[in-house]
């Protein structure tokens, strides 16, 4: 530079060199954490969907022991005792085994059992729900 360019304060481009050049950083940077995302997103739906599940189920649960107590023309035998409970958990499809309907002492008893299989998971990960109600006779 001379001396009349640097008074003024004005500077002559510099030559970027390969350690300075940074057009390719947030294309690795997104590279890196696009899976660690996409992972946190699915993440969260599964957890959604296992609390979704659970919750319809305890709520099968609930309504069949219910039924069988109160109304025994819809609910009096094991078998219509398990219809009910899958058509009253919250929009899920489950089988009709999944209920199995009791008479303990507590009363008309409905404990309901279904594995779970995460979508997020790489190795097929399954969990077994449970959901359990008595209401007395």
């Amino acid at each position: 530079m001379s001396g009349a360019e640097q008074m003024n304060g004005a500077r002559l481009p510099r030559r970027r060199g390969l350690g300075r050049d940074t057009s390719g950083t947030s294309l690795i940077e997104f590279a890196v954490l696009l899976p660690v995302f996409v992972t946190l997103v699915f993440g969260m739906i599964d957890l959604g969907r296992l609390f979704w599940v659970q919750t319809a189920m305890q709520h099968g649960a609930e309504m069949a022991a219910r039924c069988a107590t109160i109304n025994t023309t819809t609910c009096g035998t094991a078998n219509q005792i398990q219809t009910y409970a899958g058509t009253q958990a919250y929009g899920l499809t489950l089988p009709t085994n999944t209920f199995t309907a009791t008479t303990p002492t507590c009363g008309n008893q409905v404990i309901g059992s279904y594995t779970f299989s995460f979508l997020a998971s790489f190795n097929g990960t399954s969990m077994t729900l449970s959901a359990k109600s008595c209401y007395p006779r």
